[in-house]
């Protein structure tokens, strides 16, 4: 099992009309033999590791790719005041920016500013409560977790335009790597649709992150060693090299350094509950040490708000294939698991 992260081409599994104008889009006959050798790919990388590279250079174009990080850089380096104008506790919580040292990552705090924003609340007016009881006490929060408005910052400018239209399209990305991913668990056309049925109103959030570097000699992290508890993370971050640290399955920190062209995947903890753990949600942190300001975009397709998640079938078969033995594990949904999270990860 290799301690090095693959580089995978999803070219295959992309929307001819999303790719760059001077692709040409493969034949039928090519699409076939390609998909199978993507989908074949991802699936040794999800195995083995949890991690890999996403070759996006047909698909994002190198200036978007860059703005969106110098757009994040500008926000950040806005002054104090204005930023914390759009403070968690001004919406829900947990959307708008955290000032430095307000993440919590398994109780200890993280070394780093950001912006959270969500899909729009998943509750209805008949579902929504926000007298609830618990709200009271927590500063201006008027409303309960995940039910406020996303806070976008006046300035600079074009933030809010040119990162929702990197929203939309991590989202493509994120269906189309859920489609190679179930390719490489050798799913029928059925049970794509029903797991496809689990994601297609995906409950995203996008987190922009600034790093500042750590003080010299400071015993600390930039964010705690972690699983994502959703189902992709799609990561855009600075070139910078040995801040993001991956835990192998040799037990040993691998430095994931961005490659040009490409960002990172990582897979969150609905995919160990749909394949049993054979596909894990691996440990990774930040500990960034450069001088330079650090800024990371990542974007996390996640299921449903209401999807049932559960073992699937394909996985079960697959494992029996390969000779790994999975747990059938308990079955959330994942709205639930959600919340039980995000509760507990900010200092207020």
């Amino acid at each position: 099992m290799p301690d090095n992260l693959p580089i995978i081409d999803p070219l295959p599994y992309l929307p001819p009309s999303s790719l760059l104008q001077h692709l040409t889009p493969l034949s039928s006959s090519d699409l076939i033999s390609s998909r199978e050798a993507t989908a074949k790919k991802i699936h040794a990388a999800c195995r083995d590791i949890g991690f890999f590279y996403l070759k996006v250079d047909a698909y994002l174009t190198k200036e978007e790719m860059k703005e969106v990080l110098e757009l994040g850089r500008e926000f950040f380096h806005r002054p104090r005041d204005e930023k914390e104008s759009i403070g968690l506790e001004k919406s829900d919580g947990v959307r708008g920016y955290q000032k430095l040292h307000q993440n919590i990552t398994k109780g200890k705090v993280d070394h780093h500013e950001g912006l959270d924003l969500y899909a729009p609340s998943p509750y209805t007016k008949s579902t929504q409560d926000n007298d609830d009881p618990k709200l009271n006490g927590i500063g201006e929060r008027k409303f309960k977790h995940l039910d406020g408005p996303n806070q976008w910052p006046s300035q600079p400018e074009s933030f809010k335009p040119k990162l929702e239209q990197w929203i939309e399209k991590m989202k493509v990305l994120g269906w189309a790597v859920m489609h190679a991913m179930a390719d490489g668990l050798g799913m029928t056309s059925e049970e794509w649709d029903e797991l496809g049925g689990m994601v297609n109103d995906s409950f995203w959030v996008m987190r922009v992150i600034g790093y500042p570097p750590l003080p010299n000699g400071a015993d600390g992290i930039s964010c705690g060693e972690h699983k994502d508890y959703g189902c992709l993370t799609l990561l855009h971050a600075d070139p910078i090299p040995s801040s993001l640290q991956v835990l192998s399955k040799s037990n040993q920190w691998i430095n994931a350094d961005p490659i040009e062209g490409c960002i990172i995947v990582n897979i969150g903890e609905m995919w160990e509950i749909w394949t049993g753990g054979m596909y894990p949600s691996t440990l990774h942190r930040v500990i960034h040490k450069s001088p330079t300001y650090r800024v990371s975009i990542p974007f996390f397709y996640e299921p449903n708000f209401n999807a049932r998640v559960r073992l699937l079938g394909a996985a079960g078969r697959k494992a029996k294939e390969e000779g790994i033995e999975v747990e059938e594990k308990v079955e959330v949904v994942y709205g639930d698991f959600l919340l039980g999270k995000v509760s507990g990860n900010f200092k207020y």
